[in-house]
């Protein structure tokens, strides 16, 4: 069964652990031996033929004793003091959410299974317990409390999206892993696998963090000295420790979700069948909407207050477009597993600042601008174009850096890209974002100076139709800023843009241009 196999793993974990520690006292009980019996005269007795050597030999085994102690001493210490990282997530106390916390207790108590501690919601698709570090009195080794049950983490878009049946399908087999925390030699072994990648983390000179890392301390200077050196002989006992773990370690993981799921056929199995499939629906609609609608917005020192708000919406347009979406429908009737929380939106407003600081980073402006959906068109569509429109008219100006500069005007952008400059105004672009921009490397793919260039001159004809043809900027759920021109979608504004740029052929953008009564020689607002 599922839970032998990870009990033995767990015992193998643990027989590392005990090996080691035979290995770093047995040159001390050697040492002792020795002593004992030069005391007693049955080992090298004083003013015998072989005392001398003797005598030697115990000195030696001394020294070596007293180093392995103190290296076993060190490494302790650094396992003792190191603290495994911890999810950044937003906690959701049980008097705010009494009846998510009642939905999780009855399927604990389904399960036959302790309950989790505690509940958080994390802006990720993913769910999850995370064991609770005990805790210990001051100067004290050994923990004064039981353990703690572990804490259920759940990826905030699935509260939203998915109905409260769903939910608790899919969170039966997260539930039913309580069971093997609680069970005390598999808890011994993920303490002690957990204390080797914290001591790692911790003298490997890396912050950890997503984005901008801003959530993390800063990572603290390499030691030098003899406490250098105790550090560098610290991380390379533990290193070679965690490599002996590791083959069980992963075994013992794929163990225990084995044996969960076993637990879990119980409990809604066809329902959780069902729920795997608005998995993958929530994963891309959350995706859309953080690469496409929040990395705008982030990158403006705004923050969405409602993301999680956001991307029903964003599936729901999906289900419009899409046949992954078309059982959107028959789900409307049943509860959203949101209505779980006392407080959605405050929950979602918490949520929603923790995906900015963990995804992107800390905004330019130093201090994050919480920001309604009603008013992204003008604070982000808006704004970011013309934020664009004048990094393109600044990297336009730079080959005549005394000159006076020239009016932002389209007629004298597309002269420049018929003349062929487009190679030129993209790698001056890309030298000056390269500068100013915060990157966004978990969200955004590296692009080419060519493909900022067709998003900077994009957002430059934007601005021409919202400053002379009566264009309004626009939000679209799946794709991000849009232009609406006459209230409705331009969607064939790309193709033009990209043969001006690539092509140095700016005759089907002049005609896009004249079609929507855009004003080439009128200067852009920026």
């Amino acid at each position: 069964m599922a839970v032998d196999t990870a009990r033995a793993h767990a015992q193998a974990v643990l027989r590392i652990r005990g090996l080691a520690l035979a290995a770093a006292v047995l040159p001390a009980a050697v040492a002792v031996v020795l002593l004992a019996g030069r005391f007693t005269g049955r080992i090298g007795a004083p003013g015998s033929s072989d005392g001398a050597g003797w005598d030697i030999a115990r000195w030696v085994v001394c020294a070596v004793a007293a180093l392995t102690l103190l290296v076993a001493w060190l490494t302790a210490r650094a396992l003792r003091r190191a603290v495994p990282p911890r999810t950044p997530a937003v906690p959701v106390e049980r008097a705010g959410a009494p009846e998510l916390y009642r939905l999780i207790d009855e399927l604990a108590d389904r399960l036959d299974v302790p309950a989790p501690s505690a509940v958080a919601l994390t802006p990720d698709c993913d769910s999850w317990l995370e064991d609770v570090p005990p805790a210990r009195r001051p100067g004290s080794r050994r923990p004064h409390h039981p353990p703690t049950a572990p804490v259920l983490v759940i990826g905030s878009p699935f509260l939203w999206w998915m109905r409260a049946g769903e939910l608790r399908a899919l969170l039966a087999p997260v539930v039913a892993g309580t069971a093997a925390s609680a069970d005390p030699e598999i808890a011994a072994a993920r303490r002690f696998l957990r204390s080797l990648d914290a001591c790692l983390d911790s003298g490997a000179g890396t912050a950890p963090g997503l984005g901008g890392g801003t959530l993390a301390a800063p990572p603290a200077p390499p030691r030098r000295g003899p406490a250098g050196l105790a550090d560098r002989i610290t991380r390379r006992i533990t290193r070679r420790l965690l490599g002996a773990c590791r083959g069980h370690s992963a075994e013992l993981e794929r163990s225990v979700a084995g044996w969960a799921s076993e637990q879990a056929r119980t409990v809604d199995y066809g329902l959780r069948i069902a729920a795997q499939e608005q998995v993958g629906l929530a994963y891309a609609g959350w995706d859309r909407l953080l690469t496409r609608v929040a990395l705008p917005a982030w990158r403006l020192g705004r923050h969405p207050a409602h993301l999680n708000a956001g991307v029903v919406s964003a599936l729901t347009e999906l289900s419009r477009r899409d046949r992954l979406a078309d059982g959107y429908g028959s789900r409307l009737g049943d509860r959203p597993a949101c209505d779980l929380l006392e407080e959605p939106g405050a929950v979602d407003r918490a949520v929603s600042r923790l995906a900015a600081e963990l995804f992107f980073g800390r905004p330019a402006a130093g201090a994050w601008h919480e920001l309604e959906w009603a008013d992204y068109p003008a604070e982000v569509v808006d704004a970011g174009w013309r934020a664009r429109a004048a990094a393109l008219q600044a990297a336009l100006d730079r080959p005549a850096p005394q000159a006076r500069p020239g009016a932002p005007t389209l007629t004298r952008l597309l002269v420049r890209l018929a003349e062929g400059d487009g190679e030129q105004l993209a790698a001056a672009l890309a030298a000056q974002l390269a500068r100013t921009t915060t990157p966004a490397p978990l969200l955004e793919p590296d692009r080419t100076g060519r493909d900022l260039l067709v998003d900077h001159v994009t957002a430059m004809v934007c601005c021409a139709a919202v400053d002379t043809a009566g264009g309004t900027p626009g939000l679209d759920w799946l794709d991000g800023p849009v232009l609406l021109l006459g209230g409705v979608r331009r969607t064939d504004l790309a193709a033009p843009v990209a043969q001006a740029v690539e092509q140095a052929q700016d005759g089907p953008l002049r005609a896009w241009l004249d079609a929507a009564d855009v004003r080439l020689e009128k200067p852009v607002r920026l």
